[in-house]
């Protein structure tokens, strides 16, 4: 078994630890915002960590009423563009804290005028000397190049992020999610199952929507660097606005479904992907039975789950889809052809 799923199966656990030490911290820093919310956030990250901050956009957009924007580091890291950060909060998401163009965003911000939050899984990482205020994921050492527990445990802070901030987020449901991925990992035999049969694919589509937009953008990235797969990600809404035109018969896509406001769009291209016999495949959960119409193949969580609470559930089976997919190929998951588990650009 690959240290990828060894990983995956440990995230309800990470999860819990995560949620139990963030509380205190977000409570901590509602009362530090309180008189002083910050007009603007910019979330900077790499990687799968930029993938959880593009569902950190959403979440803190739609729940606290903030405008956020997704940093370039490259303005301060090539550009040295005067920016004018006062009255933001810039907040660095990385792993293993070491990102260095992540790390010299986050230092110039904080010379502009910015209050600085790093998220990391290293306690003793550059990112957490350097960041004012530092959360940690408790998702304990990742050893496969592939992020998988400690995507969801940043996902788990930026909710938390989103409740500091005033959002409307209820602890009693962040306390949910844990056993919602325990079903989740329920379901990997079944999904196993599915990978086997995509054993020869080499081209696919990945859609989403709102707050699972981000994960389509993870899921793509999972085929990329595992199973060597090339992996287009879109909005629901701009597949249909000219990449749709990939699609012919068989041509492999994945859709996050949840019920909720973003499911007419979803539905829409579903339905018309199955008109053009596309192979469609779509995770959902209990509460969205009209998925099955649109999709060839379904992977549904036994619950109903709303749907500001699939993000982190959904990911899962399509972590493990990932995972088996790549032992299908006869490749290993943990160890992916020219990549590290620390990766420092500028």
């Amino acid at each position: 078994m690959s240290r990828m799923l060894e990983e995956i199966r440990q995230q309800p656990a990470a999860l819990a630890r995560t949620l139990k030490a963030g509380i205190g911290n977000a409570k901590r820093f509602q009362r530090l915002l309180e008189g002083n919310r910050p007009r603007l956030v910019v979330l900077a990250a790499r990687g799968t960590s930029d993938n959880a901050a593009l569902f950190g956009r959403y979440l803190l957009e739609i729940a606290a009423g903030i405008p956020v924007s997704l940093a370039a580091p490259s303005i301060a890291t090539l550009y040295r563009a005067k920016v004018d950060y006062s009255q933001a909060l810039v907040v660095a998401l990385s792993q293993s804290g070491e990102s260095t163009d992540t790390n010299t965003l986050l230092e110039w911000a904080r010379a502009r005028g910015a209050m600085t939050l790093g998220i990391t899984n290293e306690r003793a990482s550059t990112l957490a000397r350097l960041a004012e205020h530092v959360w940690l994921v408790r998702a304990g050492k990742e050893r496969s190049v592939a992020a998988t527990k400690t995507y969801t445990g940043q996902m788990m802070l930026l909710y938390l992020l989103a409740y500091a901030l005033g959002g409307r987020i209820r602890l009693s449901d962040l306390e949910r999610l844990p056993g919602i991925v325990e079903d989740a990992l329920g379901l990997e035999e079944e999904v196993a199952e599915l990978a086997a049969r995509y054993r020869f694919m080499n081209r696919a589509a990945v859609v989403g929507r709102g707050l699972n937009y981000a994960n389509a953008f993870e899921f793509a990235l999972k085929l990329m660097e595992t199973c060597y797969v090339v992996a287009e990600r879109f909005s629901s809404a701009d597949f249909l606005h000219g990449p749709i035109a990939l699609a012919e018969a068989n041509f492999p896509v994945f859709a996050f479904a949840p019920s909720g406001v973003t499911w007419p769009s979803i539905g829409q291209t579903l339905d018309k992907l199955t008109r053009m016999r596309a192979e469609v495949l779509a995770i959902t959960d209990a509460g969205n039975r009209e998925a099955e119409t649109c999709a060839a193949r379904v992977i549904r969580l036994p619950r109903p789950i709303p749907e500001g609470l699939t993000p982190i559930p959904y990911i899962v089976p399509a972590q493990i889809f990932a995972a088996c997919l790549a032992v299908e190929k006869g490749l290993d998951p943990d160890r992916p052809r020219t990549l590290s588990k620390v990766t420092r650009t500028l």
